[in-house]
């Protein structure tokens, strides 16, 4: 079935990556927040990538080091309560991690970004959107659930993400909520800060879907994976349907809900592509 306005991207033969500079790290700190950010590039157009829930923003290595090689600087500020960002932790809303990716942007951005947020992440990326505008050039949603999802991708995120679990258990939920048939999911058995998967939880509740799920007035770029249990096919014209002109949707095949470590590839080509489209 196609869909009007959707790109099929595929899994591409591209060369193996290297940093295009040597990987770096900042601080930005403001009031009693410290932001730790992973920097890589040179480039004068910034991308910031903000990854999923209860997860950290090395997912990105391999998308990060694509998009440097591309020409961007590329941003990856750490959530609070993982790598060294510090920050309160509860009593917190959207908007409060909204902040800390506004402040990133104008200390290590030169101002203005293309905001990338991977599932979590998409709404904190897009709640930036809406309380930041002057910073933010686009917006994209990768991997971005529907407005209602089944509930039992909620529990398998709870297992996947829990170490105590048996690891048998972990790889079925991931398998059912994270990765696609034939993607390995044993990789994300590491990588989860499950001390901070109820604050992040509890911020997003702190505010009203409807706050954030604009994306204010930027360009949005929907960044789809084909498999995604949390955005279906009769889901997937969703956002283009309720904002028209400004949203542009991507598929990335052979893709789920983790998306980023499954096909980097093609997301740096859909996330190159869609950049220069920009004004």
């Amino acid at each position: 079935m196609k869909y009007a306005g959707i790109v099929a991207i595929g899994a591409l033969m591209m060369a193996a990556y290297s940093p295009a500079q040597a990987r770096t790290r900042e601080f930005v700190r403001y009031d009693n927040v410290a932001i730790d950010v992973i920097v890589d590039g040179q480039g004068i157009q910034t991308v910031v990538l903000l990854p999923s829930l209860a997860r950290d923003s090395e997912d990105y290595d391999a998308v990060a080091d694509g998009l440097a090689k591309a020409g961007y600087r590329v941003l990856r500020p750490q959530p609070r309560g993982i790598g060294k960002s510090t920050g309160p932790m509860t009593g917190i809303s959207l908007h409060d991690f909204a902040r800390d990716i506004a402040e990133t942007v104008k200390a290590l951005g030169g101002g203005k970004a293309v905001i990338v947020g991977h599932a979590y992440g998409n709404w904190v990326a897009r709640m930036t959107a809406v309380d930041h505008p002057q910073i933010v050039r686009g917006v994209v949603i990768a991997a971005a659930a529907a407005k209602q999802y089944d509930p039992k991708l909620t529990a398998a995120i709870n297992v996947a993400g829990d170490p105590t679990k048996p690891e048998a258990d972990r790889i079925k939920a991931l398998q059912f909520a994270f990765f696609a048939p034939g993607s390995d999911p044993k990789g994300w058995l590491e990588g989860w800060h499950p001390g901070v998967r109820d604050n992040q939880r509890a911020a997003a509740a702190a505010v009203k879907q409807s706050d954030w799920w604009s994306g204010g007035t930027a360009p949005l770029l929907d960044l789809q994976a084909a498999s995604d249990p949390f955005k279906p096919a009769d889901k997937r014209q969703d956002m283009k349907d309720e904002f028209g002109a400004r949203v542009t949707i991507a598929l990335v095949q052979n893709a789920s809900h983790a998306l980023i470590p499954e096909q980097p590839e093609a997301v740096v080509e859909a996330l190159v592509a869609w950049i220069k489209t920009l004004p």
